[in-house]
């Protein structure tokens, strides 16, 4: 081989090597990188509590491929872990709601079941019963249109009742019905009946409440409408009524005071300004008035809960101007800040306080607990994470402490 041909091979050699190195580069960097870079994120939903114990539901995504994971969690009076249980079957999948049923644990959520569901990004609406020690006495799905999920859950002696949604993802023609969903479960699992309401397209019941022998749904119908409905307990459709305009989550809280139903949620003024709202109907879905908490910034409330004092408590979240400049990381440009706020029974405003933290903060659920307010939720981090979080508020809804 002559020197022309020698120094030929060698450049060839030498543009593989750095081929290779390259392709190499690309493989380690997936494999060691690929957690760092993506965003860890970790989420409660929603809380139970009883004497002994708390209980939340939510979602990770602590996991080699990142889905997010439905997860329940138990802690003691402590707030100190018991166990954390991952719904491993299928691909993406997220807890909503849960009822404690004497030791057991009931939640409802939705999931991608199957590669296909994974493919086309739909997902089934789920419920799953777990024992005192986190093992699974049933789980069962439901879909009826493209996406389904459950939102909430309550108990009753004979069963569960559970409010959620199934629409067509994409805009579809058929004779299917579809949209809010109102289901009703046995005691081991069984299907024993559920009802549609709304639009196939977007309709959802977010909350449910039982009052006396009746049914009570809230959530959002087509074109923003904000829909409180009644039902017997057979699910039979009674009356309904709605609101306009709410926003794209609609109604979404439900609690009741003297035979007065109080709903949380958000007001969409003139089709554009959205403020947090609590409205007040009777037990025939009567409006009666409302309350609308004013910002300079996009506020709604997403929970809302009584005291012993009959005292309204609302907590929810505001989306702050998208040129407010914080100091760590957040989601696009907007930097969401937590809420909570109190009234009395007349809808008269006593207080409405901000978490005022830099990062994001989303709260989901609150409860009642020894004269204090215990709010749950989700926070971002100096990294970009979301981590979940217990705030305690003492009656003058001053944070008492974060866990």
């Amino acid at each position: 081989m002559n020197k022309k041909s020698l120094k030929k091979y060698k450049y060839i050699i030498i543009i593989c090597g750095i081929v290779l190195f390259i392709e190499l580069g690309f493989i380690l960097y997936s494999i060691f990188f690929k957690r760092v870079e993506s965003l860890y994120f970790d989420g409660i939903n929603r809380l139970e509590v009883n004497n002994n114990y708390y209980v939340t539901v939510g979602s990770n995504n602590d996991n080699d491929n990142f889905y997010e994971k439905a997860k329940v969690t138990r802690y003691n009076n402590k707030k100190e872990k018991v166990f954390e249980k991952l719904y491993n079957v299928g691909y993406n999948s997220a807890f909503f709601g849960v009822v404690l049923d004497e030791d057991n644990i009931v939640a409802v959520g939705s999931y991608e079941k199957d590669e296909s569901d994974h493919k086309n990004k739909i997902r089934r609406a789920l419920i799953v019963k777990y024992d005192s020690i986190g093992e699974v006495i049933f789980e069962n799905d439901f879909k009826i249109l493209d996406n389904s999920k459950f939102t909430s859950i309550t108990k009753v002696e004979d069963g569960y009742l559970v409010t959620g949604q199934t629409i067509y993802k994409n805009t579809k023609v058929g004779s299917k019905s579809g949209g809010a969903l109102p289901l009703k479960y046995d005691n081991s699992g069984k299907l024993l009946w559920y009802k549609t309401y709304g639009n196939s397209k977007s309709a959802i019941f977010n909350d449910l409440l039982v009052i006396d022998d009746h049914i009570y749904t809230v959530g959002m119908d087509k074109d923003y409408l904000g829909i409180i409905c009644k039902y017997d307990l057979n699910g039979n459709f009674i009356t309904y009524n709605d609101y306009k305009y709410t926003d794209e989550i609609g109604f979404n809280g439900i609690v009741s005071i003297d035979n007065k139903i109080f709903i949380s949620g958000a007001n969409k003024e003139n089709n554009k300004s959205i403020n947090a709202m609590i409205v007040e109907y009777d037990l025939n879905c009567n409006y009666k008035k409302q309350v609308i908490y004013k910002d300079e910034d996009i506020a709604r409330y997403n929970k809302i809960v009584k005291d012993k004092d009959n005292n309204l408590i609302v907590i929810g979240i505001k989306m702050l101007d998208k040129k407010k400049k914080v100091k760590v990381k957040t989601a696009g440009n907007i930097n969401y800040n937590g809420i909570v706020g109190k009234y009395n029974s007349n809808l008269k405003e006593i207080s409405v306080v901000d978490y005022g933290d830099d990062r994001d903060d989303y709260f989901t659920d609150i409860k009642y607990i020894d004269n204090e307010y215990l709010v749950v939720g989700y926070s971002s981090y100096e990294d970009g994470s979301y981590l979940s979080k217990f705030i305690r508020y003492s009656d003058a809804l001053k944070v008492l402490g974060v866990e």
